[in-house]
């Protein structure tokens, strides 16, 4: 059963690949590959799509609360107004229905309280790294007769379903994926010099060119080169990238069928040795590495703060929208190759359903779904306003990560994203281009993933703050705690 996982797992990134091979435009965020030409959409009947996908609703039904946990932080006023719209569709034909907005942000410290508690929202985000541990501790609702009944079940990717998938039972439905790969400051670039003659960032291909380009950045802008996180578990997430172009590996499935650590393989160890360098030598880094996250990675990029951030493409309203950086001065480019490939960290998010959620409630919220054109179910409509969300609000509309086993659907995404594109795609081509060569996109390590980059956070700390740290040993004791996790969780199973 590990193994069959673990082949899951790559199936994904191979099937991704395929797809975006066959379908590479642009759409929803700003991750676009082409914009060449456009595309007619494919001719799909959106009339009533709510109505038609969702159960029959009756002014006479039971009414009940919708707490919707993927409802927009309040600080993001354009995406209320945005939900807000969703919602006054919604109502036309679930008036019996009170949506309640719960935005809740998954958090491992935060979820088994709150889940134990009764106290999680009907529906929620998480993380593909996290969906079988929600499933094993009997915290989500199993969807599969909801699915089935839509004939949505059968259209899910295969093997991001078996990621939300135990005894033949679905648990989840794909809400997107990303790509991990690295966002520019153009407003840095330009200032530093670094624009070719047709006005494109001269960005780095390797990691010994990020840094000395890093360092070009520091001097002449006085901001930091690149944003390296180290406050909490998406440091270890990002030094994974960053180790496996020195051909690191963090985790094995031995012959046995059980997992073994391999944190401190010299691959490893020289990954870390060069993170030590972007600090201590090349002094590229923002101030403190210690307390840079995945929200303040952005704030750094968006503000001027860093120049560069490892960073994915369903990620882009972040420094644009929500840090203010003009929307013609983000770029997405691969992530550097190192002296043993070149790879893209890929994973995505899953929506979930709280344990205690009705029937009526589940399809409730599949039915919300559809209208934020979050189904396998072209809502040509939900698309166009969330398009349109995006221009009006400096937000990069480009290509979504395929989810769903249609080709069709995508094509018709894609032609309604390039028919709203508000960016240079040159910006972006590399990007994509590279996620199509075969081998480059990679799963997230198995295993017990969080944990793993908990460890290695814990040496990136310990490394950003102390020059002369010993790295070998540092790696050694977190193999060592690593390998006790993993034999007390996955392989005692």
């Amino acid at each position: 059963m590990k193994r069959m996982k673990k082949m899951i797992t790559i199936m994904l990134c191979l099937l991704f690949a395929v797809s975006m091979l066959a379908a590479c435009k642009k759409e929803e965020k700003n991750e676009k590959t082409d914009g060449s030409g456009t595309t007619k959409a494919p001719e799909v009947d959106t009339t009533d799509t709510a109505k038609k996908e969702g159960s029959e609703k009756t002014a006479e039904a039971k009414p009940f609360d919708l707490t919707l946990g993927i409802w927009p932080e309040e600080t993001l006023t354009a995406e209320i107004e945005l939900h807000n719209g969703y919602v006054e569709e919604f109502k036309k034909t679930h008036p019996n229905v009170n949506v309640v907005p719960a935005y809740y942000k998954y958090a491992v410290d935060t979820f088994v309280p709150k889940a134990e508690a009764g106290t999680l929202p009907v529906i929620f985000e998480t993380w593909y790294t996290d969906t079988q541990k929600l499933i094993k501790g009997g915290f989500v609702a199993d969807i599969t007769d909801q699915l089935e009944a839509r004939g949505w079940l059968d259209q899910i990717n295969p093997s991001i379903k078996d990621l939300m998938s135990k005894d033949g039972r679905t648990y989840g439905l794909p809400r997107d994926g990303y790509a991990l790969g690295l966002m520019l400051n153009l407003e840095l670039f330009e200032e530093a010099g670094l624009m070719d003659a047709d006005g494109l960032p001269i960005y780095p291909k390797t990691w010994e060119e990020l840094a000395q380009t890093a360092k070009i950045i520091k001097d002449k802008t006085g901001a930091a080169g690149l944003c390296l996180l180290a406050m909490d578990g998406a440091g270890g997430w990002h030094f994974t990238q960053i180790a496996w172009g020195f051909g690191a590996t963090f985790c094995e499935l031995g012959e046995d069928g059980k997992y073994i650590s391999t944190i401190d393989i010299p691959e490893a160890i020289e990954a870390m040795e060069y993170v030590r360098s972007l600090k201590w030598e090349y002094d590229v880094l923002t101030a403190d590495p210690t307390v840079e996250n995945w929200g303040t990675g952005f704030t750094q990029l968006g503000t001027g703060g860093a120049a560069m951030y490892i960073a994915a493409n369903d990620a882009v309203n972040q420094p644009t929208y929500n840090n203010g950086l003009p929307v013609d001065k983000l770029a997405l480019v691969p992530v550097p190759a190192g002296p043993k490939g070149q790879y893209s960290l890929s994973g995505g998010t899953p929506y979930m359903f709280s344990k205690s959620a009705t029937p009526e409630q589940i399809d409730a919220a599949l039915d919300y779904l559809v209208i934020m054109g979050k189904g396998p179910v072209l809502n040509e409509e939900g698309i166009r306003a969330n398009n349109q969300y995006c221009v009006d609000n400096g937000i990069p509309v480009i290509p979504r990560y395929p989810a769903w086993a249609s080709d069709e659907l995508k094509a018709a995404e894609d032609a309604l994203a390039s028919e709203y594109s508000n960016v240079d795609m040159r910006l972006y081509n590399d990007y994509f281009n590279i996620l199509k060569t075969p081998g480059n996109l990679r799963p997230e390590e198995p295993g017990e993933t969080q944990e793993l980059y908990s460890q290695l956070t814990n040496v990136l700390q310990a490394v950003l703050t102390d020059k002369n740290a010993d790295i070998p040993a540092l790696m050694q004791a977190a193999d060592a705690n690593y390998q006790k996790i993993l034999d007390t969780t996955i392989n005692a199973q």
